[in-house]
């Protein structure tokens, strides 16, 4: 047994850099890398997370490559947060074809923008962000090696018994949403099939850390002593550090035709299951409303297991540090899931 006590981060600044520590097959895979990297929609929940860790791969190699992250921000305090770690900024509205055209060019291209909540009534707005903005974007940056965020929600639903759907799978799922989500994928492996362009598209499902993610959702609902909904009775979690990391090596991989790869964790976990330890290790009571259906958005990564390894974070340490942070009332960045939405519509 270890004389050492598990490590829980204490505030934002430890669990940052935390989340943004590269691991040695990361840093080994992008020993090569040359030219600036620009990451675009990068005041999202992942994209602080994803710039700090490339910019510590190019600091660790000691290469002059500079990482830009472009975003709109519109709070200041999420800009300041980028530069003070030496991350130069661009502010630019993405929807806006001319503030692409405005870019400088970059070696390397992460495309992390897009748009899900708030949308279920609004079809202009997916049509602008989730289809017309890919296509700008594809286009503004055909000479470079784009790695573009997608998800797992352009998949049909599966059995839990099944492993989840894999990327050769045919793509049907419910809701405007999920089809927006395909029309942007397509954009990307037009251009680059049209070009050349080396693309990797990653389908995510889901990433989760102290702050935001499916297990916050289910812990906070059991500090609460609210009923957990099973109507999505299970789902797939990563996280977030494994998850950058692979997204970040899905680099040296993008190629023409676009390559595709799901990104979650190994395992299928039950929604109950999950709540039942949550309320063990907060000494609360559960229960639960719905009907417990096996049939959901679930995906398979087997193909990312095979080039990236298994995931590195255990699910029992996870859901520690979540704990951990809610129980000394740490902030949270109060942007539910909505996982059990089984309509495709947000």
């Amino acid at each position: 047994m270890s004389d050492n006590p598990p490590f829980y981060p204490r505030n934002i600044a430890e669990l940052d850099d935390a989340i943004s520590q590269p691991d040695e097959d990361l840093i080994t895979r992008l020993r090569q890398l040359d030219g600036d990297c620009m990451v675009l929609g990068a005041g999202g929940k992942m994209g602080f997370h994803l710039s700090r860790m490339l910019q510590k791969v190019i600091v660790h190699h000691g290469a002059k490559s500079r990482v830009i992250a472009v975003s709109r921000f519109t709070n200041s305090e999420a800009r300041a947060r980028f530069e003070e770690h030496g991350i130069p900024t661009i502010a630019a509205d993405l929807s806006d074809p001319q503030a692409i055209k405005s870019l400088p060019h970059a070696n390397h291209v992460f495309f992390l923008a897009g748009v899900k909540f708030g949308t279920s009534n609004d079809p202009d707005l997916l049509r602008r962000m989730n289809q017309e903005m890919p296509l700008y974007v594809a286009n503004h940056f055909s000479g470079s090696r784009i790695v573009a965020m997608s998800t797992g929600c352009v998949y049909s639903f599966s059995e839990a018994q099944s492993g989840g759907s894999l990327e050769t799978d045919q793509l049907d799922p419910p809701g405007d949403y999920a089809r927006s989500c395909i029309a942007r994928e397509q954009a990307f492996q037009q251009q680059s099939l049209q070009t050349g362009t080396p693309v990797a598209i990653v389908r995510l499902n889901y990433s989760v850390e102290p702050r935001y993610g499916v297990l916050v959702d289910i812990a906070k609902a059991i500090r609460k002593e609210v009923s957990i909904d099973l109507t999505t009775g299970f789902v797939n979690v990563i996280w977030q550090r494994d998850a950058i990391s692979q997204i970040l090596q899905c680099l040296m991989l993008a190629d023409s035709p676009a390559w595709i790869v799901n990104i979650t964790g190994d395992e299928t976990l039950s929604v109950r299951k999950i709540a039942e330890r949550f309320a063990e290790k907060m000494h609360k009571p559960v229960s639960f409303v719905g009907s417990e259906s096996s049939h959901c958005w679930l995906s398979n990564n087997r193909q990312a297991r095979m080039h990236f390894g298994e995931s590195q974070m255990p699910l029992e340490r996870m859901m520690d540090w979540i704990v951990d942070w809610l129980s000394r009332e740490m902030p949270t960045l109060s942007k539910p899931t909505h996982f059990q939405t089984r309509d495709g519509n947000y």
